[in-house]
């Protein structure tokens, strides 16, 4: 694996990380995950990726727009737009090359598939360079959640802190504080076991964007920047509103296979036994829909996109608010 651009240099130097991918129509191929970085001497350094699943705009949309017009910088910045970048070509949430899923395979493996091959390069190579690492998520094709930026509980007092500062500091409409329902394989995990400053977002989603949306994007990765030492001017602090994800009961799911009614909207607040949802049988018309009930009080901070459902789906995410 190779990094096609000079790490220590000053400028703006644009390349890629290549990864051997040997296969019936390239037996010496490889896969080619556009990098740009933006060196600018000494100072702290930030690691930006987007695409980490390819069916997420935000993120990507955000850091081609910085790379467009840099700003006069302190450090550098290594940017990564479609981290996945199979998946981003193919508009997948998963590799088409090997169904990975990028956001589970770290800390990866140089000897493995294409997709654990690029976990590994970022955990091995990159994240150790970095002060300051910054995930660009939305919910892809199947979920569509309030903009957020999210930092994880940390059992680390001072790096739970810094973290969760430096997503206030990011100024979306919401700041998260969430722990995973499953944090296996995360390139969050790896960043914080390392010890970096870690922020991710949750910006939208049902497979496209919005000008709002990529706006709050492109804003909040500069006022992150600026938080981080990195540029000496950022947009305006934006409001923002804490929103606590950490309850499990919060994560509501579908109970079976079915057409999906949703009767919640984003932003709605809810209470102990409200109707989130109804799903009918799609085989047995004269079967009654099951209702997804909401568990707990709270806003509605997520949802499902598409029209059906499978058992096991996440429906619904409430969470409880407060001013930040």
């Amino acid at each position: 694996m190779t990094l096609t651009v000079p790490l220590d240099q000053p400028g703006q130097h644009y390349g890629h990380i290549r990864l051997p991918w040997s296969r019936d129509a390239s037996a010496w191929g490889h896969v080619m995950v556009p990098v740009c970085v933006l060196n600018a001497g000494p100072g702290p350094t930030a690691l930006v990726t987007g695409g980490n699943h390819g069916d997420e705009y935000e993120g990507p949309l955000a850091i081609r727009r910085l790379l467009a017009d840099p700003p006069p910088l302190t450090g550098t910045i290594i940017a990564i737009p479609s981290l996945n970048h199979p998946a981003f070509v193919a508009g997948t949430r998963t590799s088409p090359i090997d169904g990975g899923n990028l956001n589970r395979a770290f800390p990866g493996d140089a000897a493995g598939t294409v997709t654990r091959k690029i976990a590994a390069f970022v955990n091995d190579h990159l994240i150790p360079l970095a002060d300051l690492v910054v995930d660009f998520h939305s919910g892809g094709k199947t979920l569509d959640f309030l903009p957020m930026a999210v930092s994880h509980i940390l059992d680390d007092a001072e790096q739970d802190a810094r973290s969760a500062a430096a997503a206030r500091a990011f100024g979306a409409p919401y700041t998260a504080r969430l722990r995973e329902i499953d944090d296996s394989g995360m390139l969050d995990g790896a960043a914080e076991r390392a010890g970096k400053t870690f922020v991710t977002t949750e910006l939208g989603g049902g497979g496209t964007t919005t000008p709002a949306r990529v706006q709050i994007a492109c804003d909040g990765l500069a006022r992150l920047l600026a938080h981080q030492g990195l540029l000496a001017t950022a947009p305006p602090p934006g409001s923002t509103r804490a929103l606590d994800l950490s309850d499990p009961a919060g994560f509501h799911f579908a109970p079976g296979p079915g057409l999906f009614e949703p009767l919640a909207h984003l932003g709605d607040t809810v209470t102990p036994g409200m109707p989130l949802a109804r799903v009918y049988p799609i085989e047995d018309i004269a079967a009654p829909p099951v209702p997804i009930i909401a568990a707990v009080a709270g806003l509605v901070a997520a949802r499902h996109v598409p029209g059906l459902v499978q058992p096991g789906d996440c429906a619904f995410v409430i969470g409880s608010v407060d001013t930040a």
